[in-house]
């Protein structure tokens, strides 16, 4: 009961912090920042595990922040991301944490932008750096910026940037920050990669777990829905049509796949955009926020973008492919049900490895799916999906 009691101001923060707050309506930390925030304020090293939508960026922003010295021109602060959207994402968070600060800066620097934006940017001396891996090797090759006085770095979504082979530069880049007073790891999952990272760069660190519960845990209802391979867009179009998802996403696993549906909705008259990774930069930012602004009822993501959007009243989540990683349903589906609203997601299944897969899914997550399908007056029914007989073979 003191915990849910507690607010930000019981944390000792700033009146600058606290205003930003206010202003966006927050009073009360989640678990996960009234755990995080006193040790990292502190100077500790802290590695947290923490489901999607928790609040990990305020947990890390908000102390990386009160250490900053606005006074100083140098780079105090480094976070590293593994994706460019979520290094967009916490670039406006920590914004909308600065409106009472004056001369705190904060610069995003990620692959697919032009070099000569972000140099513009670093040439006005950040204090605050969100960064992907790469991009921050390229200008610190090109002595664009300098490490050497950094006291903080973090690590967020460090399971999904050391899985994505960004191991030897994350420590190629913690092996120059030499005045580190200290480091932040927050993750969906710990690793061994991750484990490995912090033993070698974290002392005495303070370990924070923050298991899904009442509290914490996204509300989705899960369905999976049969039709033939052919049939998955027509079956989209009437899946959007029935639920009447005000805001969705729709995942596919192929860049390829994900353009097809795209234009497919479009022709049939869906408000939808789609980013992948063969869509430049700038245009997939213009298509993200035309979303998050709701200008867009529908967007077509890859995996490369399922942990950097960040909208809270996301309805509904399609798998119109069944994802090949378990980890990534859970980060798909982790976009709805977000502050406390119910969401649902589908799964579209074209075939029956896909099925079979998704019967993995649920088993290795615990996730309760329910098979659904069209009745004839065209209502959604529940469906016993019937196994397959057991052929025995006869020598």
């Amino acid at each position: 009961m003191e915990e849910q009691m507690q607010t930000f101001q019981d944390l000792g923060l700033s009146d600058e912090i606290l205003q930003a707050l206010e202003k966006r309506g927050y009073g009360y930390p989640t678990k996960i920042q009234a755990e995080a925030i006193p040790p990292l304020l502190a100077w500790k090293d802290v590695i947290a595990k923490a489901p999607t939508g928790t609040g990990k960026t305020f947990a890390f922003g908000i102390p990386l922040i009160e250490h900053i010295d606005a006074e100083s021109d140098d780079l105090q602060g480094l976070i590293l991301a593994p994706t460019r959207e979520l290094a967009l994402q916490i670039g406006d968070e920590l914004r909308s944490l600065l409106t009472y600060y004056k001369n705190i800066r904060v610069a995003v620097v990620y692959g697919g932008q032009k070099i000569d934006t972000q140099i513009k940017a670093l040439k006005k001396n950040p204090q605050i750096v969100v960064a992907t891996p790469g991009r921050l090797m390229d200008h610190y090759r090109h002595r664009n910026l300098r490490l050497d006085k950094i006291h903080t770095v973090i690590l967020d979504e460090a399971d999904r940037m050391l899985d994505m082979g960004f191991f030897k530069d994350v420590t190629g880049i913690l092996d120059k920050i030499k005045n580190k007073k200290h480091m932040g790891l927050f993750s969906a999952t710990i690793s061994q990669e991750v484990m490995t990272v912090s033993w070698m760069y974290q002392r005495d660190e303070v370990e924070i777990t923050v298991r899904p519960d009442a509290e914490n845990k996204p509300d989705i209802d899960q369905y999976a829905i049969t039709c033939s391979p052919l049939a998955k867009t027509e079956l989209t179009l009437r899946l959007l049509r029935t639920v009447a998802c005000e805001r969705a996403i729709i995942f596919c696993n192929t860049k390829a796949m994900c353009q097809r549906l795209s234009d497919d909705l479009k022709r049939a008259g869906v408000s939808a955009e789609c980013i992948h990774g063969d869509i430049r930069q700038q245009q997939r930012e213009k298509n993200m926020q035309a979303f998050r602004d709701g200008k867009v009822a529908v967007l077509i993501a890859t995996d490369v973008a399922s942990r950097g959007i960040d909208v809270d009243d996301v309805d509904c989540v399609i798998n119109f492919d069944v994802p090949e990683e378990n980890e990534y349903y859970i980060h798909r589906i982790g976009r709805t049900g977000r502050a406390k609203r119910k969401g649902m997601a589908w799964s579209i299944l074209g075939t029956f490895p896909e099925q079979a897969k998704l019967e993995e899914i649920a088993k290795y997550s615990h996730f309760n799916i329910q098979n659904m399908k069209f009745d004839d007056e065209g209502n959604l029914v529940t469906y016993e999906v019937k196994k397959p007989p057991v052929r025995k073979r006869y020598r």
